[in-house]
């Protein structure tokens, strides 16, 4: 099997990018021959705003390149990872026109919403599900600017009227059932839309002491970093380490039951994690598919989440972590409280979320379905 990967990387290296390159190494160990056609985000700073926003809406840069590439690597399939927003919703048409079919991967909202991740204030906003999303223009939802969230909003809006969406990819994956439910309420077809979760590849963790909590992560509002902030407050007794940088960085200085511990390189990450109790995600948005989790549960560590979206899906209460009230400081505070004085409990938990990371997470598991969703979009092709 060819398969031709297309990615659009970010201008700060993000999960997408990394989902991107673990799942190229992944067909690449197993046989699977594989080409890239790649843009980057860093060269929007020597292109002017007209031509971006030109490649926004359609790329002929990508049709070109991409015809190209069908013509001398003949792929059997394109998969698609972030077309935003310079390799544009064009590589549909471009695969059309040479009758490759075309998986696209849904990592965020980015199609129905201009923030791309239905959250405006600090709070969950669904103003533009099923919508024209004019609304956000109006609130200026993509990076605080009306013209660059219009740019946003017009291709949303020519690519919706044109079908393209619903027409000219023939799988989406979603990386669970919460996000396929809001795909199909948004307007793609539910036939068309299966579900296969990120995976990483870990060893199981030494057996040793455990202690305290860990957040990773951005930190920014939609990570619920004031909720965090409020809840050592309420509960100052509390020792979670905090590994991550980002905007709210202050937010968290000088609270006697946090300890920011900065930037770690993801083997320092997981050693941390093979130490702690639980990690906490106490995030205000709805997180379609976070690695995070994925990677705790792999180090054999409960989640204490936000019972919002996804993660209410992929945290079993009781089983592989607990949930509080989205937002709630107080719940949250509680569930930290409750987890610190029942070390047993929250170590069984951990075992758990181990065996759910065995059954549903590993590359080999994930290699299955991939190679499953391939194979259906090309019978569909083919009896089309």
């Amino acid at each position: 099997m060819r398969v031709l990967l297309a990615h659009n990387r970010y201008q700060l290296a993000g999960g997408e990018d990394a989902v991107m390159a673990e799942e190229q190494r992944l067909l690449q160990e197993n046989g699977v021959e594989v080409a890239l056609y790649e843009q980057d985000n860093r060269s929007i700073e020597t292109m002017s705003r007209l031509q971006v926003a030109m490649d926004t809406i359609w790329s002929r840069r990508t049709v070109e390149a991409v015809s190209e590439q069908i013509k001398h690597f003949r792929p059997d399939v394109i998969h698609a990872h972030n077309t935003f927003p310079l390799i544009s919703p064009s590589l549909y048409f471009a695969a059309a026109r040479h009758g490759v079919p075309v998986v696209q991967t849904l990592h965020n909202f980015r199609l129905f919403c201009a923030q791309a991740m239905f959250l405006r204030n600090g709070a969950v906003c669904e103003d533009c599900i099923g919508k024209l999303p004019w609304r956000g223009v109006m609130h200026r939802c993509y990076r605080n600017s009306g013209a660059q969230s219009a740019v946003v909003v017009g291709m949303q809006g020519v690519h919706r009227m044109m079908g393209t969406y619903r027409n000219k990819v023939t799988r989406y994956i979603a990386l669970n059932r919460f996000c396929r439910d809001k795909f199909i309420e948004a307007g793609l077809p539910a036939e068309r839309i299966v579900i296969k979760p990120n995976f990483i590849d870990l060893p199981a963790p030494e057996q040793r002491e455990r202690q305290g909590g860990l957040f990773v992560g951005r930190l920014a509002t939609e990570k619920g970093i004031d909720t965090l902030a409020q809840a050592a407050r309420l509960y100052p007794e509390a020792k979670v380490g905090v590994i991550g940088d980002g905007p709210e960085a202050k937010t968290l200085q000088n609270l006697p039951g946090l300890n920011p511990l900065g930037w770690m390189a993801p083997h320092d990450i997981y050693a941390r994690m093979a130490g702690a109790s639980y990690l906490v995600m106490p995030s205000v948005w709805y997180e379609n598919f976070p690695r995070t989790l994925v990677e705790a549960y792999a180090c054999g560590l409960p989640v204490i989440a936000s019972r919002l979206g996804a993660m209410a899906e992929l945290v079993q209460e009781g089983r592989t972590g607990l949930l509080f009230t989205p937002g709630d400081a107080a719940d949250l505070a509680e569930k930290l409280r409750w987890a610190d004085s029942h070390p047993a409990i929250m170590r069984d938990m951990g075992e758990a979320a181990r065996r759910e990371y065995e059954s549903h997470y590993t590359s080999q598991t994930n290699f299955r379905q991939l190679m499953q969703i391939y194979q259906e979009a090309q019978d569909y092709v083919c009896a089309a």
